[in-house]
């Protein structure tokens, strides 16, 4: 029997219904029903070959995917990405407590080469406070790495080595991620586990994390790919083994203890990009400057100290000839609004801030001695 006469007996069988047959073919091929034949499909990603399209009956498609080319593209995928991958470990000098001193302690996460100039992009988590900072590669080979520059706000920092490259990664556009698409995380989850490979989808776009100290991380990237301490800077790699966001943080429990699983995040990037290239080229990350120091204000802390405000930021410092001295701001000015925004939870003073470059002028509103009032303040450069 020739190959077109035997495809045309299986289609026959398959349509009448020999469900024995599908359960045997079934292991190797996943059958999509798209839902009218006119239906467009985005965000193919490269490299995939194009699907299998087989007639069908009442105005439906069935796309067939062979799920060995997608098995082919995670491998390949990890091969590109994976030699880039290294694990970072940084020693954090010890302290002195009243009970003595609490010695060196260490911090590991993973982290990634995006140059062949020895540049390195991780956390700022894993690598803050560090004293003496070490990469591991993935062959096991190791070298001391040096902080370029770290940026608190994005959780974003750069290391630099000088000496052997084992790889650089590419990077990808995480603004062309939908929700569904297969991504893979690689790092090392406990700092013991080098190079694990979990695979997930993008289960969200555009989350906002509120870290607990008066700001939120927004715009990130939300995977179900198995994330765990350790996997913290790694790189989160769609199936062109392009690098599109940087593992960053999970959440085990929700606010009434509920347990949850598959809840990673990573931040796009894109933004990653950004950040980096500002920390190479400065040391640092240019942003709006005002020259406070500060302390939220949530309704349980208006409460307790009986402030005439339920949300905002009570000033506890100006410091000298900044733009908030020079625009009068004083300690124990309360900060309610800028500009025609009002400070809530889901306004933080912070992501507020940030929403303004150096050089702008803006309008505070402010609380002070129990009476309303507005200030001007023209924003400075975080990094003058």
């Amino acid at each position: 029997m020739s190959f077109k006469r035997l495809l045309i007996f299986i289609l026959a069988i398959l349509l009448v219904g020999g469900s024995a047959l599908f359960g045997a073919m079934a292991g190797g091929v996943v059958v999509y029903r798209l839902m009218s034949k006119n239906q467009v499909t985005t965000g193919v990603t490269p490299n995939l070959p194009s699907a299998q399209v087989l007639p069908a009956r009442n105005s439906t498609q069935d796309l067939v995917v062979n799920t060995t080319d997608i098995e082919t593209a995670i491998t390949a995928a990890v091969q590109n990405v994976g030699p880039a991958v290294v694990t970072v470990v940084a020693t954090i000098p010890g302290q002195q407590t009243f009970f003595g001193y609490t010695g060196d302690a260490t911090s590991s996460g993973s982290g990634v080469f995006i140059s062949s100039d020895g540049y390195i992009l991780t956390n700022n988590h894993v690598i803050e406070g560090s004293q003496q900072i070490q990469a591991i590669f993935s062959d096991g080979s190791q070298q001391d790495a040096s902080l370029v520059g770290a940026d608190q706000y994005s959780d974003l920092a750069v290391l630099k080595i000088s000496g052997r490259i084992p790889a650089v990664a590419n990077l990808g556009n995480s603004d062309a991620l939908n929700p569904g698409e297969t991504v893979i995380a690689i790092g090392s989850p406990l700092g013991d586990f080098k190079n694990t490979v979990t695979v997930g989808v993008v289960s969200a776009t555009g989350r906002s994390i509120d870290t607990g100290s008066g700001y939120s991380i927004d715009g990130l990237i939300q995977t179900d790919a198995a994330i765990n301490q350790g996997n913290s800077g790694g790189p989160l790699v769609n199936l062109a083994g392009e690098v599109v966001a940087i593992n960053t943080l999970i959440i085990r429990n929700s606010n009434s203890g509920t347990v949850a699983e598959g809840l990673g995040f990573a931040i796009p990037i894109n933004t990653a990009r950004t950040v980096s290239e500002q920390l190479i080229q400065k040391g640092y990350v240019s942003r709006p400057y005002m020259g406070i120091s500060w302390q939220p204000i949530t309704p349980r802390v208006a409460a307790v100290y009986n402030l005439p405000v339920q949300y905002g930021v009570y000033i506890t410092d100006v410091a000298s000839k900044s733009p908030a001295d020079q625009s009068g701001l004083q300690a124990g000015d309360i900060i309610t609004g800028i500009d025609k925004i009002s400070l809530d939870d889901t306004h933080s003073y912070i992501n507020t801030l940030f929403q303004y470059a150096a050089g702008d002028t803006i309008t505070l509103t402010i609380m002070r001695n129990g009476k309303q009032a507005e200030v001007h303040v023209t924003l400075g450069d975080s990094g003058s």
